[in-house]
């Protein structure tokens, strides 16, 4: 089972957090010795924790836009898009929903 960590460790502001995968200090230093069934328990909470919402503006158009809400489900918008365009895969950082749509109307992937 992979680690939630994406690299970006520092501790939050209640100094019991990491402001990057959101593991309790406790969750961290116990992940290697953790059995699946803990891993997957620590996913579970993680992924119901809400998306910050942040301003960004688009690398391409460079127009700004909300990222972390407006979707279907509650969450970001860009979840809804299919797998291949959503920002949540891929390497860089978002593109706003307008010049999505138009990589998704091209056909082209990210």
């Amino acid at each position: 089972m992979p680690s939630p960590c994406i690299g970006v460790c520092r501790v939050d502001e209640s100094g019991q957090v990491c402001a990057g995968c959101h593991r309790t200090l406790d969750e961290i230093a116990a992940w290697s010795g953790y059995r699946d069934e803990q891993k997957e328990q620590v996913w579970r909470r993680l992924l119901a924790l809400p998306l910050p919402v942040l301003r960004k503006t688009c690398a391409r158009c460079g127009s700004g836009f909300t990222c972390g809400a407006g979707g279907e489900q509650g969450g970001c918008w860009c979840a809804d898009l299919p797998r291949g365009l959503s920002p949540m895969a891929a390497d860089s950082d978002c593109l706003c929903p307008a010049c999505l749509q138009k990589r998704l109307a091209q056909g082209a992937p990210r």
